[in-house]
């Protein structure tokens, strides 16, 4: 969209909109080739002179100017209306452009008493996500999915859903397996929570969970997946008796046959046992399946379901969520042994390691104090570069001996 567009867009509503310009635009002041998909563009900004500071000026009028190319090569608006009464009280416009600059110049400046105007040219194209340039991006890490308790086991007797907290998971895991992006571990017969009602805020005072860094040790993850299911509640419970008058009813279709799905999903750091997501799915659909034609969560019967189908839904914005939520961190392996200065790592060519890859190492070590509390890790300076990889471990020489640095199994070999 261009600027002239979106003037007109502003100058056409009625009075009380508001135009919020939310641009995000990263300069990259490289020399490298143009990347695929840029332009070459133009933009334009003023500023004004004050107190004779035209570096100032210049500054802001270049700001300005880059604003002015964000807009130009790509833009989208949106609008929000408040109705009262039917009568809107309250209308905005947002106005948001993502785009990225490289070899930004100014190409002509102008004075007009204290009016700076100047203009600009660069190549511009899509902004990318701030973890595109990760070394990490590529490697596959290792991410275990345990069991989902039901917070209200009894809801879930209508139609035999109570094996939901195995279920759950185990269709977690083939979407990102699907994926293709994790390495995904199952464990939807593990429970983590002693107490579901107050979960996960049952932890020990540095915001560990014990039995997160147990499973995540004894399965070699890097991740832990876990929730709560709350609540799978159906809105008339009279509704699905078995008397004649009540199937009557559901026949002429004079019940409520609405359904809940309401999902607490958290993902669980398995170095330190610290939160690194949480977010609540929920979903809500008619339960149209006839006692006994659906027995279990999942079952053929069940995914007919308007219910079954609206909470398919949920779960796909479920493993979305994990994947783009673990999409950025940085890839972590445990060190298994070291000799001399040879190490081995816990990770190997299923997670995408390959022979030449370079990792940096940090020492773990927990202080005498706090001996249950997170690992502190310490940047050693020290690299190990891959020459031999197997499928699920792999070794590299680092510069120093481990003796005289003090590297050890159990400390960490990260990728960023």
């Amino acid at each position: 969209m261009s600027v002239a567009n979106f003037r007109r867009l502003a100058s056409a509503g009625h009075s009380g909109l508001a135009v919020l310009a939310m641009l995000v635009f990263v300069l990259v002041a490289t020399l490298g080739a143009r990347p695929a998909g840029a332009v070459v563009l133009e933009g334009v900004g003023h500023a004004s002179i004050i107190n004779g500071d035209v570096d100032a000026a210049r500054e802001k009028a270049r700001e300005a100017a880059l604003r002015d190319l964000a807009l130009q090569y790509e833009a989208s608006v949106s609008t929000q209306d408040t109705m009262e009464n039917g009568v809107i009280t309250h209308s905005r416009m947002e106005l948001a452009a993502s785009a990225q600059a490289r070899q930004v110049r100014i190409v002509d400046e102008q004075r007009s008493g204290n009016l700076l105007r100047v203009t600009v040219r660069a190549d511009v194209s899509a902004q990318q996500s701030s973890c595109q340039a990760s070394d990490a991006l590529h490697l596959r890490k290792r991410v275990a999915i345990a069991g989902f308790p039901i917070l209200r086991p009894d809801q879930a007797r209508v139609g035999q859903i109570g094996d939901a907290g195995e279920n759950l998971p185990q269709q977690i895991q083939a979407r990102l397996r699907s994926r293709g992006n994790l390495q995904i571990l199952s464990a939807a017969t593990s429970s983590l929570f002693g107490d579901a009602v107050n979960a996960p805020t049952v932890q020990l005072n540095n915001n560990q969970l014990t039995n997160v860094l147990r499973l995540a040790r004894e399965m070699g993850a890097q991740f832990v997946v876990t929730g709560v299911i709350r609540d799978l509640g159906i809105a008339d419970p009279a509704a699905w008796n078995t008397s004649l008058w009540a199937g009557f009813k559901r026949g002429i279709g004079a019940t409520d046959r609405s359904r809940r799905f309401a999902v607490d999903l958290m993902v669980f750091d398995g170095f330190s046992g610290s939160p690194v997501y949480q977010e609540r799915f929920s979903a809500t659909g008619d339960w149209d399946a006839e006692p006994g034609s659906s027995v279990g969560f999942g079952s053929a019967g069940f995914q007919k379901t308007a219910y079954g189908q609206a909470v398919s839904g949920a779960v796909d914005r479920m493993a979305s969520a994990v994947d783009e939520a673990l999409a950025c961190q940085p890839f972590m392996t445990r060190i298994a042994r070291v000799d001399g200065r040879t190490v081995t790592l816990d990770s190997g060519a299923t997670a995408g390691l390959r022979p030449g890859d370079e990792l940096h190492l940090y020492r773990s070590a927990r202080h005498w104090t706090t001996l249950d509390g997170t690992p502190e890790l310490t940047d050693a300076g020290l690299t190990v570069t891959l020459n031999n990889v197997h499928p699920d471990f792999s070794s590299g020489r680092m510069q120093q001996d481990g003796r005289e640095v003090n590297i050890q199994r159990d400390d960490l070999a990260i990728v960023w």
